[in-house]
């Protein structure tokens, strides 16, 4: 499991995994349906995963192995929209699935478990190295880690690795996501330990390393000398569907801000790290989520927006309010969307803000960092009007259309003096016409590869939550300023706008 390991290292480079098996917990549950069952298939079909490639997944619900792999081949048919479904890749798939009843709480299903393991490895060649996933809900995370602990399913065997995939959440809290880490690290090595978030997974947000540091017109002028400002926005077109029963207990913060977006922002300004291995990323990443200023009670209230959602139209559609959605609970005061403005406190990034903005029910599902440059210290045309002239700008595209614009200001054709702002634009899609991998797709090969690049470390996982922990206190603390309200269909409470322009900036348009 060592990455210095060079038969692990060497197969990283080559993308050619060792065989082994994939143990499932929430064999039946929505992820595994949506993502992990469809990810599996297309590395299949792609010649990725290895001969003897095994799956076994764990469920409550009773099911033969028939009965499994029946109710899966629909799951693919449904998400198989880049290429037609090929029967010869699904047989040679799903002759390596099987399917285990079990109680995740009762020792007795792991028991169950190895037993299985001991017969199906030699039959399946997978030579004991096992990759275990939580895809379950977290309130079964810990005892399903106690229980592998126990049966001594945690333990490497011979020259058989064993790893873990834990999904976030990691944690609710700073307090429970220390609990967590204390009981994972009483049963798994943290070399082990694979935290998962599927936006590091996305062409783009890897792209983002490869653009930085292998272009040498960028990385000089990545700083507060040359950048104004960062904005990074998350936007989703849909509200929470049939997620209240976790949604309203987490929010906007914990399921967007506190992972995915403070990910996003360690990678757009931390440092170059020294070499391109796991641990020099990783521990680049912890230093600059370090480095973000903590928050004052004060700091909160001047610099942190949330919101929540009422009617409003979407797509020509109407769209009901939060509160109005089945599940949530009445005078609910979670919010569904939160603007907060931070700020990197090193030598780098010095007075530069950082404006990040998520939420449910906006007009479009838009994942984008924008990258805000100054104006030039002279402008020679002054005949020209302001709207003419604007801020250069770089726009990192992670979603729907992943690509890389830049926005400069060009001479209209004639006689006169007329500029306009034009794009430069990169589209995956276009540029190399292949089907982009599917995030689950590059992340569960490198759990196999034994690469941890794009995985969260325990560090980094802390001190998320302790940038997050005084936004929570404080708005958990206030139960009678009202929730300021936004449109289905709009962008955001007026809150938000304010809070740029008290520095006279303003939200991209989108």
């Amino acid at each position: 499991m060592d990455e210095t390991n060079p038969l692990r290292s060497g197969r990283r480079l080559s993308r050619s995994p060792e065989p082994s098996a994939l143990i499932i917990f929430g064999g039946s549950g929505d992820l595994t349906r949506r993502k992990l069952i469809p990810a599996l298939y297309r590395l299949s079909q792609q010649r990725f995963l290895p001969a003897g490639f095994t799956v076994v997944a764990l469920s409550r619900s009773p099911m033969s192995n028939e009965q499994y792999r029946a109710m899966l081949r629909t799951w693919v048919d449904k998400t198989a929209e880049d290429s037609p479904f090929d029967l010869a890749t699904w047989e040679s798939f799903a002759q390596g699935i099987f399917y285990i009843p079990a109680d995740y709480r009762d020792p007795s299903s792991y028991q169950k478990l190895v037993n299985f393991m001991s017969e199906i490895e030699p039959a399946r060649r997978t030579g004991g190295n096992r990759l275990f996933y939580l895809a379950t809900a977290p309130s079964d995370y810990a005892a399903i880690i106690r229980n592998l602990g126990s049966a001594n399913l945690n333990v490497e065997n011979g020259s058989g690795w064993v790893q873990i995939i834990i999904e976030k959440p990691f944690g609710q809290d700073l307090k429970s996501a220390r609990e967590l880490n204390k009981e994972v690290s009483s049963v798994f090595r943290e070399q082990q330990v694979y935290r998962i978030d599927h936006y590091l997974g996305k062409e783009t947000v890897q792209n983002i390393l490869v653009f930085r540091f292998a272009n040498e017109i960028f990385e000089p002028i990545w700083n507060r000398n040359f950048i104004d400002n960062i904005q990074i926005t998350a936007a989703e077109n849909l509200g929470i569907g049939s997620r209240a029963a976790y949604y309203d207990d987490s929010g906007a913060l914990r399921d967007m801000v506190q992972s995915h977006i403070l990910q996003l922002l360690a990678l757009v300004t931390m440092e170059p790290p020294p070499n391109f291995s796991a641990e020099a990323v990783r521990s680049e990443k912890a230093k600059i989520l370090n480095s973000i200023r903590p928050f004052s009670p004060e700091g909160v209230r001047r610099f942190s927006v949330r919101g929540q959602y009422n009617r409003g139209f979407i797509g020509g559609k109407e769209a009901l309010g939060y509160l109005e959605e089945p599940g949530v609970a009445p005078g609910s005061r979670t919010e569904t969307y939160a603007a907060i403005r931070f700020l990197i406190d090193n030598w780098r990034w010095a007075d530069v803000p950082v404006y990040i903005r998520t939420g449910k029910n906006m007009p479009k599902r838009e994942t984008e960092i924008a990258i805000t440059f100054q104006r030039t210290p002279h402008f020679l045309f002054r005949q020209a009007s302001a709207e003419q002239v604007e801020s250069n700008v770089l726009v990192f595209r992670i979603q729907p259309d992943e690509g890389i614009t830049l926005k400069f200001i060009a001479k209209l054709p004639g006689q006169s003096m007329e500029m306009q702002p034009v794009n430069m634009d990169f589209r995956y899609g276009s540029t190399f016409g292949l089907h982009l991998a599917e995030a689950y797709e590059r992340l569960l090969l490198d759990c196999m590869l034994g690469d941890p690049t794009l995985f969260d470390r325990i560090d980094s996982v802390e001190a998320s939550w302790e940038l997050m922990e005084p936004i929570l206190r404080a708005w958990n603390a206030d139960q009678s300023s009202p929730i300021p309200q936004y449109a289905s269909g709009s962008w955001g409470p007026r809150e938000a706008d304010e809070l740029l322009a008290r520095e006279n900036r303003s939200w991209r348009s989108l």
